[in-house]
């Protein structure tokens, strides 16, 4: 064996998450169906899960609930609670997540040529929400 193996195999024993590339320790935290499209929501302005919910009729509630916990536990997203009757709760980008917005702002404008190349090449595509 030779000695790199041997300092590989022991800082592997050491860590609590082994990532072969940076992008899977990126989409270990923003990857998944429902994460990138709130991120993409959230990236201009705080929401409430209500007003989220319009932005992504598709995602249930219990979804988002789940997947916003998440990005909290994360560090990603803030969630400020009001303490005001009926209670009223916000989402932001925290100022980590803040860190993902030229990512953010890559995957949104990827994702409107995308469906422009898909028109052109004949098939039937709608984008309701352009950012």
């Amino acid at each position: 064996m030779l000695f790199l193996d041997i300092a590989r195999e022991r800082r592997q024993k050491l860590a609590d998450k082994i990532y072969n590339i940076g992008v899977e320790a990126t989409m270990a935290v923003i990857g998944g169906k429902w994460k990138p499209i709130i991120l993409c929501n959230l990236r201009h302005s705080a929401l409430r899960p209500s007003e989220l919910r319009r932005k992504i009729p598709r995602i249930s509630q219990k979804m988002l609930t789940q997947q916003l916990r998440e990005l909290e536990e994360a560090d990603i997203v803030d969630r400020k609670s009001y303490n005001q009757v009926p209670p009223k709760v916000e989402y932001a980008l925290s100022e980590y997540g803040e860190t993902l917005g030229e990512l953010l702002d890559g995957l949104c404008a990827w994702g409107e040529m995308h469906v422009n190349t898909l028109k052109v090449k004949g098939e039937h595509v709608v984008l309701l929400n352009e950012a």
